[in-house]
């Protein structure tokens, strides 16, 4: 049988040098001497470079989640933000990184113009304790959120920072009871939403997740022993749920391409982080055989590290427009 053909998509023209998104707040190196100022806590855990400047130690789970919190209340006004033992600890630069890409999405369709404010609703597949992508997206754009969870003490955890910044008009949790479902259950008959986001667990087994994370360990030059029969420290963090599910990533984004079909009257564009290139070929032929109108592949990086987000819609460019006009 022959391949569908490929549906129009469009790549971010600096493909090929991508770096953090012109909007986003973290350019450069962290101030740390401004970020100790607004959260104390942190500055038990800066360490000397060999360089003889000032760092943190990014094997550390507690100084990344010290430095995370003193990011969110310095540049963005979220002055309280906890996370449990074990959950994972999203880097903020690369989640900004990720909602401003979804504004420019937005902007496409709206004369270049951004929406901003309440009228703007964005649903968080997998939100997890941290609720990183509603209280940032809330703090740049004043968007409404509703997040969903399959797990009980994420959403507990999540409603926590939600309700200690006083967000519970823009920030709303969903628990998602069908371990197999993404949008069913969750998207009501009355939802309309501009945007999907979700960061998909991208391994396949708690096995490959423990491996993924002694790589990580050695490339920050930390330690990767572990007592026998436990796995290697995290430094940022991760629950079976977040990391791993049947299957890895492609699996789970075919899953959620097949689902958006049965939505797509509900929801502008539909999107995911996508953290392996060799996916890529995949979800594309995935969305051409769902009869998507368009897909946006957008490239991101921080760092060293690659990544970039995959949208589409079964809207076509006017009804696009009538969607935000109206």
């Amino acid at each position: 049988m022959p391949s569908p053909p490929q549906r129009p998509t469009r790549q971010h023209p600096a493909a090929a040098t991508a770096a953090l998104h012109p909007r986003n707040r973290h350019q450069g190196r962290y101030d740390l001497d401004r970020l100790v100022a607004v959260h104390p806590p942190l500055r038990a855990h800066l360490v000397r470079t060999p360089g003889g400047g000032q760092s943190i130690d990014f094997s550390d789970p507690v100084a990344v989640r010290e430095l995370n919190r003193a990011l969110l209340a310095s540049d963005y006004g979220i002055a309280h933000w906890t996370l449990p033992d074990g959950y994972l600890c999203p880097p903020v630069p690369g989640r900004a990184d990720y909602l401003h890409g979804l504004a420019d999405l937005l902007a496409a369709d709206n004369q270049g113009a951004i929406p901003r404010g309440p009228a703007v609703r964005v649903l968080d597949i997998g939100v997890g304790a941290n609720c990183i992508y509603p209280l940032l997206g809330h703090a740049e754009y004043g968007w409404r959120f509703v997040g969903s969870d399959i797990e009980p003490a994420a959403l507990q955890c999540a409603g926590a920072n939600v309700r200690a910044n006083g967000l519970e008009q823009a920030i709303e949790l969903r628990r998602q009871h069908a371990r197999g479902s993404l949008f069913a259950g969750v998207v009501q008959p009355q939802d309309r939403f501009h945007l999907t986001l979700c960061n998909p667990p991208f391994h396949a087994s708690a096995k490959e997740a423990a491996q993924g994370s002694q790589r990580k360990l050695r490339n920050l030059g930390g330690d990767t022993a572990a007592p026998r029969g436990r796995p290697p420290p995290l430094n940022f963090g991760g629950q079976a749920s977040e990391l791993w599910c049947t299957g890895g990533e492609a699996s789970f984004l075919r899953r959620m391409i097949r689902e958006s079909a049965a939505v797509q009257a509900q929801v502008l564009w539909f999107s995911s982080l996508v953290a392996k290139r060799e996916h890529l070929a995949d979800i594309h032929r995935q969305l051409a055989r769902a009869g998507v109108a368009e897909v946006r592949e957008v490239p991101m990086a921080q760092g060293s590290k690659q990544s970039r987000f995959v949208a589409w819609t079964f809207h076509a460019a006017a009804q696009r427009m009538g969607w935000q006009a109206g």
